[in-house]
């Protein structure tokens, strides 16, 4: 599920130190998300992340910088699932959806009525 919504995340890092940061979550699924975040995580970390009732923890799979940060991918740890009824992202889109609502096109083509 394609999504937006504004999360907090913590983890530990290689020196041991507690951090944290507000991130977008991008998508979400059964088993895994990914969040968009100013700084990168290392591959192996344990995250947390927060909402408001209650929180997902899993690991860091992948962290790859583009254009405007970090997008980070983590699987969820067993036993932790996402479902809309724990928690529903503020905009939550299943791409899915699109194809139902696309319209077919006049099989003249999208200029005939131009001649």
């Amino acid at each position: 599920m394609l999504c937006a919504d504004l999360v907090d995340v913590r983890w530990r890092d290689r020196a041991n130190r507690s951090r944290r940061a507000v991130a977008n979550l991008e998508d979400i699924s059964l088993s895994g998300a990914c969040i968009q975040l100013d700084m990168q995580i290392p591959i192996g970390t344990l995250v947390r992340i927060s909402y408001p009732k209650g929180e997902f923890a899993g690991l860091v799979r992948y962290c790859q910088f583009r254009e405007i940060g970090y997008f980070v991918g983590i699987q969820f740890e067993a036993g932790c699932k996402w479902s809309r009824n724990s928690f529903k992202p503020l905009h939550l889109l299943d791409p899915r959806s699109l194809s139902k609502k696309t319209t077919p096109r006049s099989k003249a083509g999208p200029f005939s009525a131009m001649s």
